[in-house]
């Protein structure tokens, strides 16, 4: 089937970029839902399970949707893709959140944006700004004042993990910049997240999770992480990756933690204390220096077209 051709916006209007920004922070805002509807409508789930069910069935319904599939090289570059963004970075996190406390996780995972501002330069050639470099150490900063508690334990084999994770991610984010595909978005999240369910099929075959019993809420939680969670969030992801660039769409991700504080703290009651607080205004800051150093960053040179 022929794929359609799309163009690389480069050189945004202030507007323009703010607008991109928004609707690229959306992604990561609903991905901090996840923790309150797994716990809340997917309780005894296990996660492998869950991420396996997130990613194939919107994976597929999007390819239905376009009805376009990779040719040539880029059923390679999906597949890898597809491995990067979900499969490895899925089991990674769900090996880092068993092994570690939920904040000492969050807070290894927050490394990502400095890794992808490395990749990024190794790349795809981005200018290295010390401001870039500051605002993502102060990130990971701001998630751990968000997230951390006192005396959390540390297990290497879970640091090892969520680090994984971290680097999948980024090479994953990196790359989805510098093999851009001439078809749109939308397109291009079918072919990943199809990808990413379809290589977590033997890892959930083999250790055979106990699927539990199907209920409204559990139908309802599945349908949000997949079709909501997964596939429009990541319609949106790719589309600021593809517009912004990598180095300034990876600090956004930092969201996810403050939303699902703050959620907790709506829905559930949790507490909220000052230093939560003054974390979630680190990590605003941090994110608003990494847009702040990337505005006047060189655009990356797209690639040939395969």
């Amino acid at each position: 089937m022929t794929m359609q051709g799309t163009t690389i916006m480069t050189g945004l209007r202030p507007q323009g970029r703010v607008a991109d920004i928004l609707l690229t922070a959306l992604a990561p805002a609903v991905w901090g839902s996840t923790y309150i509807v797994t716990t809340e409508l997917l309780p005894g789930w296990h996660p492998l399970l869950v991420s396996l069910l997130r990613a194939l069935p919107a994976g597929l319904l999007l390819l239905l949707v376009v009805r376009c599939l990779p040719e040539g090289i880029w059923w390679g570059r999906s597949a890898v893709l597809g491995a990067l963004n979900f499969s490895i970075f899925w089991v990674t996190l769900f090996v880092s959140a068993y092994r570690l406390p939920g904040g000492v996780a969050a807070t290894v995972g927050a490394i990502q944006p400095l890794i992808v501002v490395l990749l990024s330069r190794a790349i795809l050639g981005t200018p290295l700004r010390v401001l870039a470099v500051l605002a993502a150490t102060g990130g990971v900063a701001g998630v751990a004042m968000l997230v951390l508690a006192p005396g959390a334990t540390l297990d290497p084999l879970g640091v090892a993990a969520g680090l994984a994770g971290a680097v999948s991610m980024a090479f994953g984010t990196v790359l989805s910049r510098r093999w851009q595909p001439p078809v749109g978005a939308l397109t291009f999240t079918a072919w990943q997240l199809a990808a990413g369910g379809v290589l977590l099929l033997p890892v959930v075959a083999i250790l055979r999770p106990e699927v539990p019993e199907l209920t409204a809420g559990s139908l309802a939680g599945l349908a949000w992480l997949g079709l909501v969670g997964a596939a429009l969030t990541y319609i949106a992801w790719l589309r600021g990756i593809a517009r912004l660039g990598p180095a300034a769409t990876a600090p956004l991700a930092l969201l996810s933690p403050v939303t699902a504080v703050i959620l907790g703290w709506w829905l559930l009651g949790q507490s909220l204390t000052a230093m939560q607080g003054l974390g979630m205004l680190v990590v605003i800051v941090s994110i608003v220096a990494s847009q702040i150093a990337q505005r006047t960053a060189a655009p990356a040179t797209a690639p040939p077209r395969a």
